[in-house]
């Protein structure tokens, strides 16, 4: 798994382009302020231990949002931090699980349109644990 973690002052979001035949229709698209967004790639080897990755995920997650001071997370998935990709169904099935999971301990989290490239507005500030790569 790849993870990039931006606390943002603001994110926003547009769908373009629908990339995945079954996904869902999406038409317009949503602003948030004051939240930790996650940039999310699960790769081909994360799909034998969904678990124990989604663990990691959220440890982390909860880690810098709390670091950040952010009780609204943003799950994104943004297959463009490595080259290995799982199954686009699998990952959807991660993300909700991961929602879930965050959700049970307080957090509120949103998700991006899933299978649509967007257009992306971010205001992200210039401090340590504003910007956050992990890979695991």
């Amino acid at each position: 798994m790849k993870l990039l973690m931006i606390y943002a002052r603001k994110f926003a979001y547009n769908p373009t382009i629908k990339v995945l035949e079954d996904a869902e229709e999406v038409s317009s698209g949503k602003s948030f302020e004051e939240v930790q967004v996650a940039f999310i790639q699960m790769e081909k080897e994360d799909e034998e231990r969904m678990n124990a990755v989604e663990t990691k995920l959220v440890k982390n997650l909860k880690w810098v949002a709390g670091k950040n001071k952010a009780r609204h997370i943003v799950l994104h998935s943004f297959a463009h931090l490595s080259e290995s990709k799982a199954d686009p169904g699998l990952t959807k099935e991660f993300f909700d699980s991961t929602q879930k999971r965050l959700e049970k301990t307080g957090y509120k989290v949103s998700q991006t349109p899933f299978g649509y490239f967007l257009d992306l507005d971010i205001n992200a500030p210039g401090f340590s644990l504003a910007r956050v790569f992990k890979s695991f």
